[in-house]
């Protein structure tokens, strides 16, 4: 039995794609996976199972379908890949200091391809930072997410993937449940 999470992404936003969290641990556990975890309302999911990370995301895409009527991108990673992504931010390893409320990290769906990764390095001109590592962009936003181009939707479009983004202490809370 391995301990993995899951990240929804675009779940209870704005009244949006309305999903208690309750009602899903149910809808999961009876799906067949073990010990299953919420925090906060807005899609992350802690549980243990034998299955892989790739049929993961499928019964969850489709447990979300069957139950509440529309798709939502999932996400799915082993608890061991969070710990390497904590350990590994490189801004916090530049500066241990930096205030982690402008740090967040994007979750890809899988690895860009490197003329997507060039193309999205020569089209930002914003003030944020992101570094990518793997399936994941860390991220720096000098001012504040809610005033960032570098959003789920920007990243998505230039990388041509699925993305989700969790706060620096969403990311912390999530490797400790």
């Amino acid at each position: 039995m391995q301990t993995y999470i899951a990240l929804l992404r675009g779940i209870n936003v704005g009244g949006h794609k309305k999903i208690l969290m309750a009602e899903l641990r149910a809808h999961l556990a009876d799906s067949g996976l073990k010990n299953v975890k919420t925090y906060i309302q807005s899609g992350n999911i802690v549980f243990d199972s034998k299955e892989t990370p790739k049929a993961l995301s499928a019964g969850i895409r489709q447990s979300i379908l069957d139950n509440y009527g529309f798709e939502v991108p999932v996400i799915v990673f082993k608890q061991a890949f969070l710990t390497k992504v904590i350990n590994e931010n490189p801004f916090l390893r530049k500066n241990p200091t930096l205030d982690i409320k402008m740090l967040y990290v994007s979750y890809l769906s899988e690895k860009p391809k490197s003329e997507l990764l060039e193309k999205l390095k020569e089209h930002y001109h914003g003030d944020d930072l992101f570094a990518l590592s793997g399936k994941v962009v860390y991220l720096y936003y000098k001012n504040g997410a809610a005033r960032t181009k570098l959003t789920n939707n920007y990243m998505e479009k230039q990388l041509k993937l699925s993305a989700t983004s969790r706060n620096w202490k969403t990311t912390l809370k999530l490797e400790k449940m």
